[in-house]
Protein backbone atom coordinates (compact mmCIF):
# COMPACT_ATOMS: atom_id res chain seq x y z
CA UNK A 1 0.00 0.00 0.00
CA UNK A 2 0.99 3.43 -0.84
CA UNK A 3 1.37 5.67 2.15
CA UNK A 4 -1.04 8.39 2.62
CA UNK A 5 0.30 11.79 3.11
CA UNK A 6 -1.25 14.28 6.06
CA UNK A 7 -3.24 16.07 3.87
CA UNK A 8 -5.15 13.33 3.04
CA UNK A 9 -5.48 12.28 6.65
CA UNK A 10 -6.94 15.69 7.20
CA UNK A 11 -9.26 15.45 4.31
CA UNK A 12 -10.59 11.79 5.64
CA UNK A 13 -11.29 13.40 9.30
CA UNK A 14 -12.66 16.11 8.10
CA UNK A 15 -15.50 13.97 5.23
CA UNK A 16 -16.17 11.81 8.56
CA UNK A 17 -17.06 14.83 10.55
CA UNK A 18 -18.57 16.96 8.07
CA UNK A 19 -20.52 13.67 6.73
CA UNK A 20 -20.60 14.96 3.44
CA UNK A 21 -17.80 15.79 0.82
CA UNK A 22 -19.20 19.88 0.60
CA UNK A 23 -19.40 20.56 4.09
CA UNK A 24 -15.68 18.90 4.34
CA UNK A 25 -14.73 21.28 1.64
CA UNK A 26 -16.00 24.18 2.97
CA UNK A 27 -14.40 23.69 6.46
CA UNK A 28 -10.90 22.45 4.14
CA UNK A 29 -11.09 25.82 2.04
CA UNK A 30 -11.15 23.58 -0.85
CA UNK A 31 -13.39 22.32 -3.78
CA UNK A 32 -15.42 19.54 -3.63
CA UNK A 33 -14.02 18.25 -6.47
CA UNK A 34 -10.89 17.87 -5.22
CA UNK A 35 -11.95 16.38 -1.67
CA UNK A 36 -13.63 13.78 -4.02
CA UNK A 37 -10.66 13.11 -5.91
CA UNK A 38 -8.72 12.74 -2.33
CA UNK A 39 -11.00 10.51 -0.96
CA UNK A 40 -10.84 8.31 -3.73
CA UNK A 41 -6.87 8.16 -3.96
CA UNK A 42 -6.91 7.16 -0.35
CA UNK A 43 -9.38 4.77 -0.91
CA UNK A 44 -7.34 3.34 -3.57
CA UNK A 45 -4.38 3.60 -1.56
CA UNK A 46 -5.92 1.36 1.08
CA UNK A 47 -7.80 -0.66 -0.61
CA UNK A 48 -10.65 -0.74 0.79
CA UNK A 49 -14.38 1.97 0.37
CA UNK A 50 -14.54 4.26 3.49
CA UNK A 51 -17.34 6.10 3.18
CA UNK A 52 -21.23 5.64 1.69
CA UNK A 53 -22.09 8.31 -0.65
CA UNK A 54 -25.68 9.20 -0.87
CA UNK A 55 -28.40 11.65 -0.60
CA UNK A 56 -27.85 11.80 3.21
CA UNK A 57 -23.93 12.92 2.57
CA UNK A 58 -21.08 11.06 3.27
CA UNK A 59 -21.22 8.00 6.01
CA UNK A 60 -17.96 6.52 6.97
CA UNK A 61 -18.27 2.36 6.10
CA UNK A 62 -16.98 0.53 9.25
CA UNK A 63 -13.39 0.13 6.99
CA UNK A 64 -13.75 4.08 7.19
CA UNK A 65 -14.38 4.37 10.90
CA UNK A 66 -11.50 2.47 11.51
CA UNK A 67 -9.42 4.37 9.18
CA UNK A 68 -10.41 7.92 10.27
CA UNK A 69 -9.90 7.00 13.74
CA UNK A 70 -6.18 5.94 12.70
CA UNK A 71 -5.80 9.52 11.03
CA UNK A 72 -7.09 11.46 13.97
CA UNK A 73 -4.60 9.54 15.88
CA UNK A 74 -1.74 10.04 13.77
CA UNK A 75 -2.40 13.50 12.54
CA UNK A 76 -2.47 14.11 16.35
CA UNK A 77 0.99 12.26 16.96
CA UNK A 78 2.21 15.15 14.06
CA UNK A 79 1.15 17.97 16.15
CA UNK A 80 2.56 16.20 19.16
CA UNK A 81 6.06 15.70 17.53
CA UNK A 82 6.47 19.28 16.91
CA UNK A 83 5.58 20.66 19.76
CA UNK A 84 7.55 18.83 21.97
CA UNK A 85 10.51 19.52 19.53
CA UNK A 86 10.40 23.01 19.77
CA UNK A 87 9.99 22.59 23.46
CA UNK A 88 12.97 20.53 23.58
CA UNK A 89 15.17 22.78 21.49
CA UNK A 90 13.80 26.33 23.60
CA UNK A 91 14.36 25.24 26.87
CA UNK A 92 17.18 24.58 28.90
CA UNK A 93 19.92 21.61 28.55
CA UNK A 94 18.09 18.42 29.30
CA UNK A 95 14.64 19.60 29.94
CA UNK A 96 11.79 20.78 27.79
CA UNK A 97 9.03 23.13 27.88
CA UNK A 98 5.22 21.58 27.30
CA UNK A 99 2.50 23.77 25.73
CA UNK A 100 -0.06 23.63 23.27
CA UNK A 101 -3.79 22.13 23.55
CA UNK A 102 -4.32 19.02 25.89
CA UNK A 103 -7.62 17.28 24.76
CA UNK A 104 -9.15 15.96 27.72
CA UNK A 105 -12.89 13.36 27.59
CA UNK A 106 -14.56 13.38 30.86
CA UNK A 107 -17.76 12.32 32.40
CA UNK A 108 -19.93 15.30 34.17
CA UNK A 109 -19.13 14.19 37.49
CA UNK A 110 -15.36 13.80 36.94
CA UNK A 111 -15.28 16.88 34.91
CA UNK A 112 -16.86 19.33 37.60
CA UNK A 113 -15.29 17.64 40.31
CA UNK A 114 -12.27 15.79 39.79
CA UNK A 115 -10.23 17.28 36.62
CA UNK A 116 -10.37 21.09 37.91
CA UNK A 117 -7.43 20.27 40.74
CA UNK A 118 -5.77 18.56 38.72
CA UNK A 119 -5.66 21.18 35.89
CA UNK A 120 -4.93 23.84 38.45
CA UNK A 121 -1.77 22.59 39.38
CA UNK A 122 -1.06 21.43 35.80
CA UNK A 123 -1.48 24.69 34.33
CA UNK A 124 0.37 26.65 37.35
CA UNK A 125 3.67 23.94 36.15
CA UNK A 126 3.18 24.00 32.85
CA UNK A 127 1.45 26.98 31.65
CA UNK A 128 1.89 26.41 27.98
CA UNK A 129 -0.55 23.57 28.28
CA UNK A 130 -4.05 24.54 27.23
CA UNK A 131 -6.14 22.30 28.60
CA UNK A 132 -9.65 21.18 26.25
CA UNK A 133 -12.65 19.53 28.27
CA UNK A 134 -15.27 17.89 26.57
CA UNK A 135 -17.74 16.11 28.30
CA UNK A 136 -19.06 13.34 27.53
CA UNK A 137 -21.48 10.91 28.71
CA UNK A 138 -19.97 7.41 30.05
CA UNK A 139 -22.39 5.13 28.37
CA UNK A 140 -21.54 2.77 25.04
CA UNK A 141 -18.37 3.67 23.77
CA UNK A 142 -17.82 6.80 26.04
CA UNK A 143 -15.00 8.72 26.95
CA UNK A 144 -12.39 5.48 25.57
CA UNK A 145 -14.43 6.03 22.51
CA UNK A 146 -13.43 9.21 22.24
CA UNK A 147 -9.95 8.59 22.80
CA UNK A 148 -9.82 5.73 20.31
CA UNK A 149 -11.13 7.50 17.43
CA UNK A 150 -8.84 10.34 17.92
CA UNK A 151 -10.83 13.04 19.46
CA UNK A 152 -9.54 13.13 23.02
CA UNK A 153 -5.50 12.61 24.24
CA UNK A 154 -7.04 11.15 27.38
CA UNK A 155 -10.20 10.22 29.10
CA UNK A 156 -11.47 9.81 32.33
CA UNK A 157 -13.53 6.98 32.21
CA UNK A 158 -15.33 3.84 34.55
CA UNK A 159 -13.14 0.96 34.44
CA UNK A 160 -13.61 -2.60 36.53
CA UNK A 161 -14.24 -5.96 35.26
CA UNK A 162 -17.15 -4.85 33.26
CA UNK A 163 -15.55 -2.33 32.10
CA UNK A 164 -12.23 -3.20 31.31
CA UNK A 165 -9.47 -0.84 29.32
CA UNK A 166 -10.27 -1.25 25.54
CA UNK A 167 -7.21 -3.30 24.25
CA UNK A 168 -6.13 -0.89 22.41
CA UNK A 169 -5.74 1.62 25.12
CA UNK A 170 -3.47 1.97 28.55
CA UNK A 171 -4.97 3.10 31.72
CA UNK A 172 -4.63 3.05 35.40
CA UNK A 173 -7.29 3.31 38.47
CA UNK A 174 -6.87 6.65 39.72
CA UNK A 175 -9.86 6.43 42.65
CA UNK A 176 -12.43 3.94 43.63
CA UNK A 177 -15.80 5.82 44.83
CA UNK A 178 -18.36 4.33 47.20
CA UNK A 179 -22.53 3.92 46.16
CA UNK A 180 -24.32 5.73 48.53
CA UNK A 181 -28.15 6.21 49.60
CA UNK A 182 -29.27 9.49 49.10
CA UNK A 183 -32.73 10.71 50.03
CA UNK A 184 -34.98 13.57 51.39
CA UNK A 185 -33.28 14.79 54.81
CA UNK A 186 -35.50 13.82 57.78
CA UNK A 187 -37.40 10.96 56.32
CA UNK A 188 -38.48 8.43 58.29
CA UNK A 189 -38.48 5.91 55.91
CA UNK A 190 -35.96 6.47 52.52
CA UNK A 191 -36.07 3.16 50.65
CA UNK A 192 -39.67 3.39 50.99
CA UNK A 193 -39.42 6.16 48.34
CA UNK A 194 -39.94 5.90 44.65
CA UNK A 195 -36.26 5.64 43.11
CA UNK A 196 -34.80 8.40 40.74
CA UNK A 197 -32.22 7.49 39.17
CA UNK A 198 -30.38 7.90 35.05
CA UNK A 199 -28.88 6.11 32.05
CA UNK A 200 -25.58 6.17 33.19
CA UNK A 201 -25.55 5.55 37.09
CA UNK A 202 -26.04 1.42 37.21
CA UNK A 203 -23.75 0.22 34.54
CA UNK A 204 -22.19 -3.66 35.11
CA UNK A 205 -20.09 -2.68 37.54
CA UNK A 206 -23.04 -2.12 39.88
CA UNK A 207 -25.84 -4.33 38.16
CA UNK A 208 -25.04 -7.86 40.08
CA UNK A 209 -25.34 -5.90 43.75
CA UNK A 210 -28.70 -4.09 42.13
CA UNK A 211 -30.25 -6.76 41.14
CA UNK A 212 -29.90 -8.65 44.47
CA UNK A 213 -31.60 -5.60 46.63
CA UNK A 214 -35.08 -6.90 47.03
CA UNK A 215 -35.67 -3.12 48.33
CA UNK A 216 -34.82 -1.32 45.44
CA UNK A 217 -37.61 -0.68 42.77
CA UNK A 218 -37.69 0.12 39.30
CA UNK A 219 -36.84 3.91 38.60
CA UNK A 220 -40.08 5.61 38.16
CA UNK A 221 -38.24 9.03 37.36
CA UNK A 222 -34.96 9.47 35.08
CA UNK A 223 -33.44 12.65 34.98
CA UNK A 224 -30.84 13.27 32.02
CA UNK A 225 -27.67 13.64 34.25
CA UNK A 226 -26.49 13.29 38.14
CA UNK A 227 -27.40 16.78 39.30
CA UNK A 228 -31.11 16.60 37.99
CA UNK A 229 -31.27 13.38 40.48
CA UNK A 230 -29.90 15.32 43.16
CA UNK A 231 -32.64 18.27 42.30
CA UNK A 232 -35.32 15.75 42.49
CA UNK A 233 -34.44 14.31 45.25
CA UNK A 234 -33.92 17.39 47.27
CA UNK A 235 -37.41 18.48 46.35
CA UNK A 236 -39.06 15.29 47.67
CA UNK A 237 -39.52 13.39 44.21
CA UNK A 238 -37.38 10.14 45.70
CA UNK A 239 -34.29 8.57 46.64
CA UNK A 240 -31.20 7.59 44.39
CA UNK A 241 -28.34 5.00 44.74
CA UNK A 242 -25.27 7.39 43.44
CA UNK A 243 -21.58 7.29 43.41
CA UNK A 244 -19.70 9.30 46.00
CA UNK A 245 -17.68 11.56 42.93
CA UNK A 246 -21.86 12.70 42.07
CA UNK A 247 -22.54 13.89 45.48
CA UNK A 248 -19.80 16.90 45.81
CA UNK A 249 -21.99 20.16 46.34
CA UNK A 250 -25.27 18.17 47.08
CA UNK A 251 -27.80 20.56 47.37
CA UNK A 252 -29.58 21.96 51.00
CA UNK A 253 -32.35 19.24 52.04
CA UNK A 254 -30.17 15.84 51.25
CA UNK A 255 -29.24 13.29 53.35
CA UNK A 256 -26.45 10.92 52.26
CA UNK A 257 -26.82 7.50 53.73
CA UNK A 258 -23.95 4.73 53.73
CA UNK A 259 -25.48 1.34 52.44
CA UNK A 260 -23.11 -0.80 54.57
CA UNK A 261 -20.58 -3.28 54.36
CA UNK A 262 -21.61 -4.65 50.80
CA UNK A 263 -21.89 -1.44 49.10
CA UNK A 264 -20.94 -1.70 45.79
CA UNK A 265 -18.07 0.75 44.27
CA UNK A 266 -16.95 1.92 40.84
CA UNK A 267 -13.14 2.31 39.72
CA UNK A 268 -12.43 5.55 38.39
CA UNK A 269 -9.25 5.77 36.25
CA UNK A 270 -7.19 7.33 32.85
CA UNK A 271 -7.34 5.92 29.53
CA UNK A 272 -4.96 6.61 26.71
CA UNK A 273 -3.17 5.42 23.57
CA UNK A 274 0.44 3.97 24.14
CA UNK A 275 1.85 6.76 21.81
CA UNK A 276 0.30 8.90 23.76
CA UNK A 277 0.75 7.72 27.34
CA UNK A 278 4.28 8.54 26.57
CA UNK A 279 3.53 12.65 25.25
CA UNK A 280 4.77 14.90 27.66
CA UNK A 281 1.22 16.59 28.37
CA UNK A 282 -0.49 13.37 29.43
CA UNK A 283 2.14 12.25 31.01
CA UNK A 284 2.31 15.48 33.47
CA UNK A 285 -2.00 15.50 33.27
CA UNK A 286 -1.45 11.88 35.11
CA UNK A 287 0.83 13.24 37.32
CA UNK A 288 -1.48 15.45 38.55
CA UNK A 289 -4.45 12.60 38.41
CA UNK A 290 -2.60 10.56 40.47
CA UNK A 291 -1.57 13.37 43.18
CA UNK A 292 -5.31 14.48 43.09
CA UNK A 293 -6.91 10.83 44.20
CA UNK A 294 -6.56 11.50 47.74
CA UNK A 295 -8.53 14.09 48.13
CA UNK A 296 -11.00 12.58 45.80
CA UNK A 297 -13.08 10.73 48.21
CA UNK A 298 -15.90 12.18 49.25
CA UNK A 299 -16.69 13.92 52.92
CA UNK A 300 -19.73 14.98 53.27
CA UNK A 301 -21.12 16.06 57.36
CA UNK A 302 -24.40 15.14 55.95
CA UNK A 303 -23.45 11.23 55.11
CA UNK A 304 -25.27 9.28 58.26
CA UNK A 305 -24.74 5.53 59.40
Amino acid sequence: MTDLAPHELRILAAVADARSFSGAAADLGMTQSAVSHSVRTSERKIGAVLFDRGRQGARPTAAGESAVAHARRILRLLDVMGAEARGIAAGPAGTATVSGPLRIAAFRSAALHLLPPALERLTARHPGIEPVVRMVREVGPGTAGEVLEGRADLGIATIGTGSPVPEALVGGVLLEEEYALVHPAGHPAPRSLPLVDWRENCTSYTRDWWAAQEWIPQATVEAEDDGAVLSMVSRGLGMAIMPGLSLYGAPDGIEITTLGPERPTRSIGYVTTPEQARSLAVRALIRELRAERRGAAVSDSRKSE
